[in-house]
């Protein structure tokens, strides 16, 4: 009762830092204690890829070796918490607004401009009434507390995409797509092949929208469909 009460008042859902954190550095520090085997298990093999490496590693003499791997990933692994937790959804549910924040940056809705909320695999999908999704993000949230605070406050849960169906695969010269959008999910399919240009393939996203183009994601292949404007 006191915990559907407060998703009523207002709610903000965001994944725990020192859960994610520990995770990472638990991940990391067993890599590291894996390292060591997997270096002597390269030197009995008749040709192995790094053996100059490899050597050089089992040189140091125990228990020297597996706790300084041991530290070295637990370091690695605690660097990539934080940079996990900055890569975090959190959303924010109230009467009259959703507000999404990642990346130090919040996208907020009013509830007139969300048509319906959906899951998609692991992203969070904000549909608009003209067709458009003005916000596409991975969520690491329960998704049984986010529908609960979502359908708490009044807003439209679909269990899956309305417009699913209109989604048909790009490849280059596909016709129908309004002029610039080919050349847009061309740049797109290049910064998805490269997983430094996130940020470059998120940017791509909001030019289609403009046009009046929704993509989404499988693997590295674009699915792309036009809005359906009211």
């Amino acid at each position: 009762m006191e915990e559907a009460k407060k998703i009523r008042m207002g709610a903000e859902l965001a994944e725990s830092t020192w859960a994610i954190v520990l995770f990472c550095v638990a991940c990391g520090a067993v890599a590291g204690a894996l390292l060591p085997l997997l270096a002597r298990g390269l030197l009995t093999l008749p040709w192995a890829p790094l053996e100059g490496p490899a050597e050089l590693l089992t040189s140091v003499p125990e228990p020297a070796l597996t706790l300084g791997t041991v530290a070295v990933g637990a370091l690695a692994g605690l660097l990539l918490g934080f940079t996990a937790v900055h890569e975090s959804l959190s959303v924010s549910i109230s009467d009259t607004h959703v507000t999404l924040t990642i990346r130090d940056s919040a996208q907020s809705f009013a509830r007139e401009e969300i048509a319906a909320l959906f899951r998609d695999g692991k992203q969070l999908v904000i549909l608009a009434p003209d067709g458009l999704e003005p916000a596409r993000e991975h969520c690491g949230l329960s998704w049984p507390r986010l529908t609960a605070a979502l359908s708490a406050h009044g807003y439209p849960w679909a269990e899956q995409d309305p417009h699913r169906a209109d989604y048909r695969r790009w490849v280059p010269g596909t016709p129908g797509l309004p002029e610039g959008a080919d050349a847009l999910l061309r740049a797109r399919a290049r910064a998805l092949k490269d997983s430094d240009d996130a940020d470059d393939a998120r940017e791509l996203r909001g030019e289609l929208l403009r046009l009046g183009v929704v993509v989404r994601d499988e693997e590295k292949r674009q699915y792309w469909r036009p809005a359906r404007r009211s």
